[in-house]
């Protein structure tokens, strides 16, 4: 990835220039610079605070229904107090900000200070063994970070502002899982969603730029790596076998796309009625989505704990066995169980990590249905079928999965799961997750904004 990483930046170094214009070119730059430094940051200190969890409950499998309900009601009191739009994973504010025209409005969504919250609040809420991931928070803090520096700029403009927002996440995919494809990806596919933005080349020069760089910088300081290895999987479509592989596909998309669906589904309905309850009662909530959280753990032989990112990796691997990691069914359950916990919390903390792992459970559980040497194969299907159904993102499901795995021999299956996963996922959530919680900053906007209009006309 370094060496093409550093022939796309010499390609398109002088197209770019012009595709930045409007904000200082340095300023630019070392935003990006700033976004990959912050995200391998991050992703050393995630990965640092979920050991130290899971070091401090070995000698009990019972010491979380302690510590993660008490760390929950801390971390949730302090962003709801300090931090309040650094809730859940950050992309919803993210989409609701390119929804929106003033500085004033973009503001209360993304800023420096967020940004820190962000980070500050996911490696607390790690630390108390809360199921979230730290790669999608990083697509907001890498969009704060740009749109902060556009901001200081005197010819700041809408159009702008949404270029350096969608760079900035971008940027921040980018290099918290070394995937620039991914980041671009995901940029132009969900961050990009709304009829009212369009794609021009600077935008797509912009976003192509920053995920690149990032992800360079990202790899300066983490070393050039697969996130979850290098995958030796493969699927013949044309074998002998080619009734049995295409079941397989078919039924990780099915499956995948329809438990996909129905998590996302979950959260979004579930947060109506949860945060009415959060608000009336912010200790009593996270605590027990604290015990619920501990429950999933003591069920899965604490292996639902944290990103889910080892557990992905054995799956993945095949390094798993029922003696250290509970079986693919069984774990995939007590992680989602204990990831729509997490998000009810009110912490802040991404889904996507959790969701790669939930996936990798249920293609290890689907493969007991196939022959044996269909496993590793089956394990990314799921990761891609259960992303695309929870996310609706097809693209970017089987780009980010062949590009963490280092896998493009599965390009294909990993396509036709993708998108069999995002049809069958839209019966049971009609509309993207992250646009449906979007629409709740955007709500709160527009509350504002009429009380603020009506406020003025008494005063007058």
């Amino acid at each position: 990835m370094t060496y093409y990483a550093a022939l796309q930046l010499r390609e398109i170094g002088r197209s770019s220039l012009s595709a930045v214009k409007g904000v200082n070119k340095f300023l630019f730059f070392g935003g990006v610079v700033a976004v990959g430094v912050v995200s391998a940051i991050f992703a050393s200190l995630a990965l640092l605070s979920e050991e130290i969890f899971r070091s401090s409950i070995q000698s009990s499998s019972y010491i979380p229904f302690i510590l993660t309900p008490a760390g929950l009601v801390i971390v949730s009191l302090l962003t709801r107090r300090y931090f309040p739009n650094a809730k859940s994973s950050g992309i919803p504010q993210t989409i609701a900000a390119l929804e929106m025209e003033s500085h004033q409005q973009r503001s209360k969504l993304l800023s420096l200070r967020i940004a820190a919250g962000k980070v500050g609040m996911s490696l607390l809420a790690l630390l108390s063994g809360a199921s979230i991931g730290r790669g999608v928070p990083t697509v907001h803090i890498g969009a704060s970070i740009l749109y902060s520096i556009g901001r200081d700029t005197n010819s700041s403009s809408v159009e702008l502002d949404s270029r350096l927002i969608l760079a900035g996440g971008a940027a921040g995919l980018a290099a918290a899982f070394n995937a620039p494809l991914a980041g671009i990806v995901f940029a132009l596919e969900e961050l990009n969603r709304s009829a009212r933005h369009h794609i021009n080349n600077s935008i797509s020069t912009s976003v192509i730029l920053a995920a690149l760089l990032a992800g360079v910088v990202a790899i300066i300081i983490l070393g050039d790596y697969h996130y979850f290895g290098q995958s030796e999987a493969s699927l013949n479509l044309g074998s002998t076998f080619n009734l049995t592989t295409i079941s397989a596909v078919i039924v990780c998309g099915v499956m995948g796309g329809a438990i996909g669906g129905i998590f996302a589904s979950t959260l979004i309905h579930g947060t109506r009625h949860i945060t009415p309850l959060l608000i009336k009662h912010p200790i009593l909530v996270p605590a027990l989505c604290g015990v619920v959280i501990a429950t999933a753990g003591l069920l899965s032989d604490n292996s639902s704990f944290g990103t889910g990112y080892r557990e992905a990796h054995a799956f993945i691997n095949g390094s798993y066995s029922d003696g250290n990691l509970a079986s693919g069914f069984n774990y995939s359950i007590m992680k989602m169980v204990a990831t729509i916990a997490s998000f009810f919390s009110g912490i802040p903390g991404g889904i996507l990590t959790p969701s790669l792992a939930t996936g990798a459970g249920l293609g290890a559980g689907f493969a007991q249905w196939f022959p044996a040497e269909l496993l590793p194969a089956m394990v990314l299907m799921g990761m891609v079928g259960y992303f695309a159904g929870v996310v609706q993102t097809p693209i970017t499901a089987f780009v980010i999965v062949m590009e963490i795995t280092d896998n493009q021999q599965m390009l294909l299956p990993l396509m036709a799961t993708a998108f069999i996963a995002y049809n069958i996922s839209k019966i049971f959530c009609p509309k993207p997750i992250y646009l449906l919680l979007a629409e709740s900053f955007l709500d709160s906007d527009a509350r504002d904004r009429r009380d603020h209009r009506k406020a003025i006309k008494e005063s007058i």
